[in-house]
């Protein structure tokens, strides 16, 4: 992996082990020589993350959609700011961009980036590794509702291996690298889906 996409909260949330993990993972992300894509924020643990980043000399990829921008919201701090026109194409940036994902906690628009690669993965779109970091219990139910949608026979149990959780930065990162998606459809385009 040469760039690792992270999706993540443009607030910092309640508990400060989650601005304290996007930290060590990007301190873990800068010391393997792996950039960051994110979404281009400068709040919240998008902020963290690129900030930390940046501090330890890593490369950094925004991808902002413009109306975003123009409220001021991107990031000052990075060089590599694409400005898209929609929230659909930033995602596809994004995803076109890096070789592995890694959700941190965050909120809605979080969980849609991170389920809509996990559906592209399904579909063969891809074949990139998806950690999710588990922070301080933050995904169990995420985990939970995958194994009971795998237990009430909508998702294939193979499948369910295209998201890897760990509660630790190194050891997630780690079991991306070694990762082998399961078999899956033939390989189709975005378009085609």
């Amino acid at each position: 992996m040469r760039r690792v996409c992270v999706f993540c909260g443009s607030s910092a949330g309640r508990d400060p082990r989650y601005a304290e993990q996007a930290s060590a993972l990007a301190r873990e992300l800068v010391a393997r020589g792996i950039g960051v894509v994110f979404g281009g924020g400068s709040i919240g643990l998008m902020g963290v993350l690129a900030d930390q980043v940046l501090a330890g000399g890593g490369a950094v990829t925004g991808v902002i959609p413009h109306g975003l921008a123009a409220r001021e919201l991107a990031h000052r701090g990075v060089v590599d700011m694409r400005v898209v026109p929609t929230m659909h194409a930033r995602k596809a940036l994004m995803a076109e961009l890096a070789d592995g994902f890694v959700a941190l906690p965050g909120g809605i628009g979080t969980l849609d980036e991170l389920f809509e690669i996990v559906t592209w993965s399904q579909l063969g779109i891809h074949r990139k590794p998806i950690g999710v970091l588990n922070v301080a219990g933050y995904y169990d139910p995420l985990v939970a509702l995958l194994d009971h949608v795998v237990a009430g026979g909508f998702v294939p149990a193979d499948n369910r291996g295209l998201v890897i959780v760990d509660e630790e930065p190194a050891a997630l990162l780690d079991r991306m690298a070694a990762h082998e998606p399961p078999p899956g459809p033939a390989w189709i385009t975005p378009e085609e889906a």
